[in-house]
C-alpha cells in the first residue's frame, strides 16, 4: 500500500499534478502591472550577464514584421555602465527633479540597434514589440527597467564602439521606487507626477475611453 502510494505521488509529481509548482504562475496581467518605467534602482544589486542574455533571448521568439529580424542587441553590464550614464536623460516631465537620483542610477542596459542603416517603419514596429517583450521578461525574473529614447545616439555609439545605429536604450535593474497607476479620462492630462513621499503616479486612460463605440 505504501509503495503504491509513493509511486502514485511520484507519478503525480512528474506530471505536475498534486504538488505546488516550484515557480509560481504569473499572469500576463500581473506582469503588465509590474512592468512600469522605473527611474530609480537598488545599486547594491548587480544584474548578471546571463540575466541580460535571458532577456535578450525573447527576441528569438517574438514576431518580426516581414520576418526581417533586423534588430541587434548590445548588453551593457555594471562594468560598462559609466559609458552610458552620461548620455541618457530620465523623467523629462519632472522638470524640478534631476532623475535618476544619485545612487539610484541603472547599472545595466540593453542597447537596441538596427542592422540596416536606413530603418523603415517596419523596423520601428519590431522595436516596440522587442522592447515591451524584454521588459516583461525582466519583470518575470524579478527585475524591472525603462525604455530610454532621450539619449545621445552618437555618443553611445562611439562609447560602445557599436557597428550599428542605436535606436533605443533599455535600462535593467532591481527597481527601488513605488509606482501607481491612476485611471483618467481621454481628455485629462497624461503627465506623470510624484508626491512628497516619492511615489510616482502614472495616468492611464480608462478602458471604456479606449473602446470605439
Amino acid at each position: 500500500m505504501a509503495d503504491n502510494y509513493l509511486e502514485k505521488k511520484m507519478e503525480e509529481y512528474r506530471a505536475g499534478k498534486g504538488t505546488k509548482s516550484l515557480k509560481a504562475h504569473t499572469s500576463l496581467g500581473k506582469l503588465l502591472e509590474k512592468n512600469r518605467s522605473y527611474r530609480g534602482y537598488d545599486n547594491s544589486f548587480v544584474v548578471r550577464p546571463d540575466q541580460l542574455r535571458s532577456i535578450i533571448d525573447v527576441n528569438t521568439k517574438v514576431p518580426s514584421a516581414r520576418n526581417s529580424q533586423l534588430l541587434r542587441f548590445r548588453p551593457v553590464t555594471h562594468q560598462e555602465a559609466h559609458k552610458i550614464l552620461p548620455h541618457i536623460r530620465l523623467g523629462g516631465a519632472l522638470k524640478n527633479l534631476k532623475l535618476p537620483f544619485e545612487g539610484t542610477e541603472p547599472r545595466a542596459f540593453i542597447v537596441i540597434c538596427s542592422a540596416t542603416p536606413e530603418p523603415d517603419h517596419y523596423v520601428y514596429i519590431d522595436l516596440g514589440i522587442s522592447a515591451q517583450s524584454m521588459l516583461l521578461k525582466a519583470v518575470e525574473i524579478g527585475l524591472g527597467g525603462i525604455c530610454i529614447g532621450a539619449f545621445d545616439k552618437r555618443e553611445v555609439k562611439e562609447a560602445l564602439a557599436l557597428p550599428y545605429e542605436p535606436l533605443l536604450v533599455v535600462a535593467i535593474g532591481k527597481p527601488n521606487e513605488r509606482i501607481k497607476l491612476v485611471e483618467i479620462g481621454a481628455g485629462d492630462s497624461k503627465n506623470y507626477w510624484r508626491d512628497e513621499e516619492g511615489t510616482h503616479y502614472v495616468p492611464k486612460v480608462a478602458l471604456d475611453e479606449l473602446i470605439i463605440k
